[in-house]
């Protein structure tokens, strides 16, 4: 039989419980419970507004093996499910009775430390491709030291700023 949450289906076939397993495997039991309510909240928001969402690999590009690849095979439209999920986007949206039922099925615990890290360290081994999106907020605040390459360090010290032929300069 199906598991149902929140009005949530989770299907039994084989790709699902093939994917249930790969993110059991190779992530922590936080990342588990984050990846399925990403997946509950996407699919919630996703039924509302009439779009088909699956998210459950979101998550595994921050955990060993798939965090040194900068090439991620897990990114996919879970645009709604982990801001609803990480700070609480689009609950507002959401019925009280959804929200309510997902939270002991795969609860939060301390979700606002424990991610934060785990997030941080995910990237340890490839900060460089945070520059330019969030992922740099949480590395500039965890681990001591880290500095990121603002936008402009980024366009003036690359090789590449000017085409051939045209003449570099500074900005203004």
């Amino acid at each position: 039989m199906s598991e149902i949450t929140a009005g949530v289906e989770v299907s039994e076939t084989a790709a699902v419980a093939e994917a249930t397993r790969l993110v059991q495997e190779t992530t922590s039991l936080l990342y588990n419970h984050h990846s399925r309510r990403v997946f509950f909240f996407g699919q919630i928001h996703a039924h509302r507004l009439g779009v088909n969402l699956a998210a459950m690999f979101h998550a595994t590009g921050l955990v060993t093996p798939f965090s040194d690849a900068e090439q991620r095979f897990e990114v996919a439209t879970t645009h709604l499910g982990v801001p609803t999920d990480v700070v609480g986007f689009g609950l507002d949206g959401l019925h009280t009775d959804q929200v309510t039922e997902i939270r002991p099925v795969d609860p939060r615990r301390d979700l606002k430390n424990e991610f934060l890290g785990a997030y941080s360290d995910g990237f340890e081994n490839r900060s460089e491709t945070t520059n330019g999106s969030a992922n740099s907020d949480v590395l500039e605040h965890f681990p001591p030291g880290f500095r990121r390459a603002t936008t402009v360090e980024r366009v003036i010290g690359s090789a590449r700023a000017c085409w051939p032929g045209q003449a570099s300069g500074t900005p203004r």
